[in-house]
């Protein structure tokens, strides 16, 4: 598995809740986790999915997402 991180806008407990149900079904649950504190709003991602398949769920999710690079 790969470990991808994004930069998001997802701020909150309820942001997270919106937006699980699309990153649940697109790289399955506990393979992902968002860091509120970081002021990035850090998305990590451990999928073997491609990441524009995690771009896409959370966009669909109403929220802006960039890959950071590390």
């Amino acid at each position: 598995m790969n470990e991808i991180k994004f930069k998001t806008n997802i701020n909150c407990d309820s942001c997270i809740k919106s937006v699980k149900p699309f990153l649940d079904e697109a790289v399955g649950e506990n393979n992902w986790k968002v860091d509120t504190t970081d002021e990035r709003k850090v998305l990590t991602v451990n999928t073997t999915e491609d990441e524009e398949e995690i771009v896409e769920a959370v966009t669909d999710a109403g929220f802006k997402i960039q890959k950071i690079e590390e």
